[in-house]
């Protein structure tokens, strides 16, 4: 069965219109399809006119009236909206999915309130340790860049030549530099650690409340 062009291309570019075969059964009862073209004119035809592909079009019967009407722009609007809403669902479900694995997790970790008091405990200590390993960095390296100085003040005394010792310099300070820039994250890093148990807390009084009544 051979479709004429105009009711093809609609049908590709518009497959929400018209079925093939309400086409077929429009033609049958003598219906034909309206719409104001994008150049303000009418058109007519039992197959859907070229200039109606993609505009608000009407479906009349035998006696003219108006027994169906497509708005493609509408359709398209709706099918957008439906798309967002699922996204939007399944992202409000992977959320979802995430929090109750996040929750079981919890449960299974920790037995009592002491329990996240005592892992905070140890993260914290642990955070210390490393603050103070790179402050007593930090000392030795300022001890070095200070009798470094010394060695080049004596060398210029003695019109000796000072350029390692001055690549020294550069290279304590950039280390310096580094290791403060270190514990200035492992500061940070204690509050985030205060922050992350805090909330354990919080999500472990929400999952535990009734279990004792």
């Amino acid at each position: 069965m051979r479709i004429a062009l105009p009711v093809f291309a609609a049908l590709l570019a518009a497959p929400f219109l018209a079925s093939a075969p309400e086409h077929a059964q429009a033609q049958a009862k003598g219906q034909t399809y309206r719409c104001t073209g994008k150049d303000g004119k009418k058109y007519y035809g039992q197959a859907i006119p070229q200039a109606c592909i993609g505009q608000p079009m009407e479906l009349l019967n035998a006696q003219g009236m108006v027994v169906k009407r497509f708005d493609p722009q509408a359709t398209a609007a709706e099918r957008a909206q439906k798309e967002a809403e699922e996204a939007e669902r399944k992202k409000r479900e992977a959320v979802s999915k995430e929090e109750g694995r996040r929750n079981r997790a919890l449960l299974a970790t920790y037995t009592s309130e002491k329990d996240i008091e005592a892992a905070r405990g140890r993260a914290l200590k642990e955070n210390e340790a490393s603050v103070k390993d790179i402050e007593k960095r930090i000392a030795l390296m300022n001890q070095k860049r200070a009798e470094t100085q010394k060695e080049i003040a004596q060398a210029k005394e003695k019109s000796q030549p000072v350029g390692t010792l001055e690549r020294t310099i550069a290279n304590l300070d950039f280390d310096i530099k580094t290791a403060e820039d270190l514990r200035a994250t492992k500061a940070r890093e204690a509050a985030a650690i205060n922050a992350r148990y805090d909330d354990d807390v919080k999500r472990y009084r929400e999952l535990t409340k009734g279990a004792t009544k």
